[in-house]
């Protein structure tokens, strides 16, 4: 009787703690939550990919804010408008993901972004290659907020190849 007693008590538990997992069912061993922010964020990487932005109204928030290189762009048109436009600066860009996390909160992302530059957006012409962390905050699987860092090595090399702006000749007298 005991044994029969003290296994059912084992099933009840595992019961009961199975039912309580976050994880259960879910083959990525993320939360129900975190798995809709990271499919939101592979979404939104397909859009800027892409230039198709017929699908962000349905994982961007409308007051959505994107604080990189501290613009504080706000709102859900402004990240379209940014998209077409990176679309047309870099059409033959590709980003791959290198390494991603997910939370019931956010989701980050280390990504290589690799392509030829047509010399807007004041990138040099030609090749680029670079890596990013981006860091994407969620509410109710849309986002709501962006902060994306690129590496400095990158950086640098970017900031070398720029033409330096037109300083003025202040050796000369008059």
């Amino acid at each position: 009787m005991k044994k029969i007693f003290l296994s059912l008590i084992t099933v009840f538990g595992l019961l009961v703690i199975s039912c309580n997992d976050k994880t259960a069912g879910t083959s990525t061993g993320l939360s129900t939550q975190a798995q809709k922010n990271l499919d939101a964020s592979r979404e939104i990487s397909k859009a800027f990919g892409s230039g198709d932005v017929s699908k962000i109204d349905s994982v961007v928030a409308s007051d959505f804010v994107d604080h990189t290189a501290d613009r504080g762009d706000v709102g859900r048109d402004s990240l379209k408008a940014m998209m077409v436009m990176v679309n047309q600066a870099f059409p033959d860009s590709k980003m791959e993901v290198l390494k991603e996390f997910a939370d019931d909160d956010y989701v980050y992302t280390h990504m290589r972004i690799s392509g030829t530059s047509n010399g807007a957006m004041g990138m040099p012409v030609g090749p680029y290659d670079m890596r990013a962390i981006q860091v994407t905050k969620f509410k109710d699987a849309k986002a709501v907020e962006h902060w994306e860092y690129m590496e400095m090595g990158d950086m640098m090399k970017m900031m070398a190849a720029m033409s330096p702006p037109n300083k003025p000749d202040t050796t000369k007298t008059k």
